[in-house]
């Protein structure tokens, strides 16, 4: 079987450029992360997968009405600006933050060999959501976030028999791709009053 990170479009190759993030290839890559979760069974990570497939769904609804205004996310946004009735733009925010912690999440467990996988998610959920939730939710969260498999077992999934060094070269440069696009757009939003990631 093909390792994971072979067969969906890396955040390394959408195209950023002086206009923005390109969206057709930003969903592309995002799809294949949302699919990624499906490896582990359902209700795993069913709490991140949740977020990023509802809020996606939110950004791509936007994107599909007005392609021609939305070609990339920075246009979308603007595009999305002048409509009292949209909801693109609270999804988008809502859509960088689950990548923010999913990203933050998956650095630390590249960086941190030693730290199981439960560790990595509750630092970044503790450096991106938190501040953003109630002390109830936060409780729901810590308690899901204990489900996430073992490290070993996260990798033999998305290595999906591949060898680890060719796994950890892959998702590296994809972090590196999908950090920069985080980033990139919560830059914009927040320098455009957008919304804060």
């Amino acid at each position: 079987m093909t390792p994971y990170f072979e067969t969906v479009k890396s955040y390394v190759d959408v195209p950023v450029t002086d206009t923005g993030v390109e969206s057709r290839s930003f969903f592309e890559a995002t799809d294949g992360l949302v699919q990624m979760f499906d490896l582990f069974g359902s209700g795993v990570f069913g709490f991140i997968q949740a977020d990023l497939k509802s809020n996606i769904n939110g950004v791509r609804t936007r994107y599909e009405a007005q392609p021609d205004r939305c070609g990339t996310l920075e246009d979308l946004v603007r595009s999305a600006s002048s409509d009292p009735n949209q909801t693109a733009i609270p999804c988008l925010v809502r859509l960088m933050r689950g990548l923010s912690l999913t990203c933050k999440a998956l650095q630390h467990m590249q960086q941190d060999r030693g730290a199981e996988l439960h560790v990595c998610f509750r630092r970044a959920y503790d450096d991106v959501l938190k501040q953003h939730h109630s002390w109830v939710i936060r409780s729901i969260v810590y308690v899901a976030i204990r489900a996430v498999p073992y490290r070993d077992d996260f990798y033999s999934k998305i290595a999906q028999g591949g060898s680890r060094e060719k796994l950890d070269d892959a998702l590296n440069k994809w972090l590196v791709g999908l950090d920069r696009i985080v980033q990139h757009m919560i830059t914009f939003l927040h320098q455009g009053n957008y919304g804060r990631v």
